[in-house]
């Protein structure tokens, strides 16, 4: 993306960003609340426009509508805060219902896939479970096998642990850790400064709409170059 910009109102969520995503990366953006973090990770696949500059993925414009824009969403995976599952399906139900919809997977071979992606995040057994009968972090992983179960290009979260209790926050992040392990190219908006220091590739920090430091994990956590980053990183690990 390149000189992006993202107002509400008067308000200016995003000033200027120019930020690579690359290619098997795990990119970790951080930040204060009410930075922008979120508003970034929402204009990659467009649940919110952009009002100046540009994105691209694979070297081709983001779509603004229409089937290249659905055609996008299918490559770009997204697991949001809270976990968007349809109540009334099931586990499987939910992961396969993409690949028949949308992308006409025929049923069996879709819940074949299903359930091995269940397996893989720790949930097959919970396969012919509604969502009200798991837990938060169960919930959150089902989110992210529907998410693989389109063989996204890449996969944006966004702060997908911060409605779990603390103790189903674990699980999740070992399921995103991973990913990344794998060579799944992510993107994170997260709190979890632990998760960020030992699964990311390289950290993008932000505060008030603008990226103020990028690097690799070690050096952002002991030696931040900005004070905005060191008063922050003061305040979130001491807490």
């Amino acid at each position: 993306m390149a000189g992006v910009e993202k107002f509400f109102g008067a308000f200016q969520a995003l000033h200027g960003i120019n930020l690579t995503v690359h290619s098997g990366e795990a990119l970790v953006i951080v930040g204060p609340s009410g930075s922008g973090k979120s508003t970034l990770c929402r204009c990659i696949n467009r649940l919110e426009t952009i009002d100046a500059g540009r994105i691209m993925i694979d070297g081709e414009l983001l779509p603004e509508e229409g089937r290249a824009l659905a055609r996008l969403r299918a490559e770009v995976g997204m697991v949001f805060q809270s976990f968007n599952l349809f109540a009334h399906k099931t586990a499987l139900e939910n992961v396969t219902l993409g690949p028949t919809k949308v992308k006409r997977i025929p049923r069996e071979a879709a819940e074949r896939q299903g359930r091995e992606l269940l397996d893989r995040v720790g949930v097959g057994a919970k396969a012919g479970s509604y969502p009200a009968q798991l837990s938060g972090g169960q919930q959150q992983r089902v989110a992210i096998a529907r998410a693989l179960a389109m063989e996204p290009k890449a996969i944006l979260f966004d702060e997908p642990t911060s409605a779990l209790d603390p103790e189903y926050i674990a699980e999740v992040l070992d399921v995103m850790a991973g990913l990344a392990r794998d060579g799944m190219t992510m993107v994170v908006v997260t709190h979890e400064m632990g998760f960020a220091r030992r699964a990311a590739d390289r950290i993008v920090f932000m505060a008030d709409g603008r990226i103020l430091e990028e690097g690799a994990p070690e050096s952002f956590f002991d030696s931040p170059r900005t004070q905005r980053a060191r008063d922050f990183l003061a305040r979130i690990l001491t807490n």
